[in-house]
């Protein structure tokens, strides 16, 4: 029998009788200490100032003024913290100096986890067949199933959440254009989507070691960290005869599995539960591992941050063991984290040369992402900095 292990949350509804249902969070958030159940009469100013104190507003109104509440905190929020901007506070008043590019990312941080906090108390109540028991509330039966699977009763979940996993849906449902393939690539829920399409092109392109094209039938490639599958496909259609990629998500790879059969290379890519390598070596090893070192704030986000760099550093550092004779390693890192000041070029080349690799060559190109040419952003500086590179490694 499956143990249920969402934890349970309580509160008195407006009849003073007391009700409870399970708690849930794909994001791993915990539930909020004190509920208060609200509806269309609540003012966006209480409803602001209850959900910084922490209470989860429970909403029982309609459910399209639900999503307006939603961006009435949103507006308070950012009229506070998320576009800051320092000015003189009156005439004749010295204009502060700028921030560093590490100072602001902190404060950008602190605003994303304020917002998170904030906009995550305004909760919903879900039936068990995922749908919202609301006046005017879509059918979002489809897009919670997809993400959560079925569910044994009734429970409550963040209107935020709710909102992820329908734009997730939408997303998974239309898919990914990735050139190289010829094809496009799904992202299930909480899977790192392939939008950076400069990362793929590397793999696309970039030559074959030799002893990869020379070792026929025994040829071998690993894929660290596959997320999607999409460097898996990439270098399955390029001819290499056996594809092993990793992950330690199993929704990476459950999603992995419906992309590579899909685009139908799955005969040539086996899919490994690990943590970095499998067991083996291969002539080629790709890793494109998450590229700011941080400490993640949910499980949505292991996809970018990298606490002290440990991906980063346990597959430089276990490479060599891994590689077969003449092998190499392929390492697609973005410079964003040196533009932010949260690690140094030289910290990456020194890790390299302590695992005893030698850089082969190193190919950049610019990102074209929109938020590279957003101004208003208040990481331009850094953004409009960034290179995106793939670093061709080999044993020393």
């Amino acid at each position: 029998m499956n143990i249920d292990t969402a934890p349970q949350i309580r509160w008195t509804d407006n009849q003073d009788q007391p009700q409870q249902a399970r708690w849930r969070s794909l994001a791993d958030y915990p539930p909020p200490k004190r509920i208060a159940v609200v509806d269309d009469t609540l003012d966006a100013d209480t409803a602001y100032k209850m959900a910084c104190e922490g209470t989860g507003l429970l909403w029982c109104g309609d459910f399209h003024n639900a999503k307006l509440m939603m961006q009435a905190m949103v507006r308070r929020i950012d009229s506070k913290v998320l576009r800051t901007k320092i000015k003189a506070n009156k005439a004749g008043t010295p204009i502060a100096p700028p921030l560093s590019m590490h100072d602001a990312f902190v404060q950008y941080r602190k605003a994303q986890a304020l917002r998170s906090r904030v906009l995550g108390m305004l909760l919903l109540p879900f039936d068990a067949d995922h749908c919202v028991p609301l006046r005017r509330a879509p059918d979002v039966r489809p897009a919670i199933l997809q993400a959560r699977g079925p569910v044994e009763e009734h429970y409550v979940a963040s209107l935020r959440e709710l909102q992820g996993l329908i734009s997730a849906y939408e997303w998974r449902e239309k898919g990914i254009h990735v050139g190289a393939l010829k094809g496009s690539v799904h992202a299930h829920y909480a899977v790192f989507s392939p939008v950076r399409g400069e990362y793929v092109d590397f793999v696309a392109h970039a030559p074959l070691p030799d002893c990869l094209k020379s070792s026929g039938k025994a040829g071998v490639a690993f894929d660290i960290g596959t997320g999607t599958g999409v460097l898996a496909a990439v270098l399955a259609r390029r001819g290499v005869n056996r594809v092993v990629a990793t992950d330690m998500d199993p929704r990476a790879l459950t999603c992995a599995a419906e992309n590579l059969e899909q685009l139908k290379v799955s005969s040539r890519v086996e899919l490994v539960s690990a943590n970095l390598f499998p067991e083996g070596l291969a002539e080629l090893i790709v890793c494109n591992p998450p590229w700011l070192p941080g400490r993640p704030t949910s499980s949505l986000e292991h996809a970018v941050y990298d606490p002290d760099s440990r991906m980063l550093r346990g597959f430089l550092a276990g490479l060599t063991a891994h590689l077969a004779p003449g092998g190499e390693g392929w390492l697609i890192l973005s410079d964003l984290a040196e533009h932010l000041g949260l690690r140094t070029r030289e910290e990456l080349q020194a890790w390299i040369s302590a695992a005893g690799l030698v850089v082969l060559s190193r190919v950049d190109a610019k990102p074209t992402h929109a938020r590279a040419t957003d101004t208003t952003d208040p990481l331009f500086k850094a953004r409009s900095a960034e290179v995106t590179s793939m670093w061709r490694l080999a044993a020393a």
